[in-house]
């Protein structure tokens, strides 16, 4: 059947007249079946895509469809769905399969693209993994086709949806913080290998494994060392390095609540970068205009290990210089972000802890009264938007995609290895035209 999203600003307007919930109500029940399941296929089953398709049957989704190219993490996961049908190739899955509503992409990031976009094409409703595709062009792309074909989507970051994001997000628009300029974000990744000049030697294919179905879109290779499972995350024809695997997560807060948007420059130190896979580490700078009211904005991220500065001692975390006003003892998180304002600065971990920093500072603190909508839960909010509900708050035109954009933003300039001056409207390197092969790639024929 047909996904249907309503647009937020009908919602708006619907609710100033009392009627949006008569009409979301309507919607729930001639538009979709009331309080039937959502049927979904998993592409990618093994993994991050273990814990989503567990998290979508705990949130009432029916999965009638599971999909890899690695029949070894399929058998597994038939076992715990007995009810589904098995495919290792999406494409014919979609093209055969007709009880689908929404499909769920957990695939490796250079999948990413391919699979939703041949998705929403069909009509399906699509939730993919972060950090949502591998180039920026392929990002900007889904959020058009999304609106185009109207289908209800999400970029799966599920702290999107978690209590601490949406106050710390309250916390700076209510101008708890002052006027913020500078931001820090920093990551303990990679923690896979990166800074590998040379292709490895050709291995032979491990047993269940479709290499052409794995290669799908991207340049063929021989199958070698350090990529599946896991390890693709740091070639440049497959993954997105540290950026692409934590940073639509550690973004999210700052870019919501400071309301981002493009940079206009990007610019990148790193060590280790080849043509085969992203540096040992980088710090990426990102500058921001003034948006509306709100001051330009110096955003930093920082990721991967150093060499230590006394031989023979293990390497460093590559860390922001520690806050003068954090207290002496109390550890300074290897995830998370830093918000400095001109009244307060703000530490936020991984898991969406938010403090004020020195710690004193928490003492008398006068919180905002809470003006954010609390979520359902990241997925339960993706499948109601199946079912005819609002659309999802990560969804790929409005936010999602957006989101992507800005995290990739900090590949493209580890890639140029300068700073690049960026057209956001036309995505444009405007400094750097050889970097339009890596904003729009191209792709293996059959794949997109």
């Amino acid at each position: 059947m047909a996904n249907r999203s309503t647009r937020r600003s009908f919602l708006r307007s619907a609710a100033a007249t009392g009627t949006a919930v008569m009409i979301l109500s309507s919607r729930l029940v001639h538009g979709y079946a009331a309080n039937s399941a959502v049927d979904v296929a998993c592409i990618g089953v093994g993994g991050q895509g273990t814990v989503n398709r567990k998290w979508l049957q705990n949130d009432g989704a029916n999965i009638v469809s599971l999909c890899d190219v690695d029949e070894g993490r399929l058998d597994a996961a038939m076992s715990d769905h007995p009810g589904a049908s098995r495919w290792v190739d999406y494409r014919q899955m979609l093209q055969e399969q007709k009880n689908i509503d929404g499909v769920m992409v957990s695939t490796p990031d250079h999948t990413h693209f391919p699979a939703s976009v041949m998705a929403i094409k069909m009509g399906k409703g699509v939730c993919t993994e972060k950090p949502l595709t591998r180039t920026i062009w392929e990002a900007r792309e889904l959020g058009r086709l999304a609106k185009k074909h109207k289908v209800a989507t999400q970029l799966d970051q599920e702290g999107h949806a978690g209590e601490g994001l949406r106050k710390g997000v309250e916390w700076v628009q209510s101008g708890l913080l002052g006027d913020v300029r500078e931001v820090h974000i920093f990551t303990d990744r990679p923690i896979w290998p990166q800074g590998i000049a040379q292709r490895p030697e050709t291995k032979p294919v491990p047993k269940k494994l479709h290499w052409d179905l794995w290669i799908g879109s991207s340049p063929y290779r021989d199958c070698h060392e350090h990529l599946h499972p896991f390890q693709w995350r740091g070639w440049w024809d497959f993954g997105s390095g540290a950026l692409g695997d934590m940073g639509c997560h550690f973004f999210d807060l700052s870019f919501w609540a400071l309301k981002l948007g493009c940079p206009k420059t990007v610019e990148a130190v790193s060590e280790g970068n080849s043509r085969e896979t992203f540096p040992n580490w980088s710090t990426v700078t990102y500058e921001f205009p003034a948006r509306g009211d709100l001051p330009p904005v110096t955003l930093k991220w920082y990721d991967g290990l150093k060499a230590p500065k006394t031989p023979g001692e293990p390497k460093e975390p590559n860390l922001p210089e520690r806050p003068a006003m954090l207290e002496a003892g109390r550890t300074f998180p290897r995830n998370g972000s830093m918000l400095v304002g001109s009244k307060n600065t703000m530490l936020v971990n991984d898991t969406g802890g938010i403090r004020l920093i020195p710690e004193s500072r928490m003492k008398d603190l006068q919180q905002p009264k809470p003006f954010i909508p609390r979520s359902p839960g990241h997925k339960k909010e993706w499948l109601a938007a199946i079912q005819g509900g609002p659309p999802a708050s990560s969804n790929f035109t409005d936010y999602g995609g957006p989101l992507a954009e800005c995290v990739l933003m900090g590949n493209l300039a580890v890639k140029a290895g300068k700073k690049v001056e960026w057209d956001g409207e036309n995505l444009k390197a405007v400094n750097a035209p050889e970097l339009d092969a890596f904003i729009h790639p191209e792709y293996r024929k059959g794949w997109v």
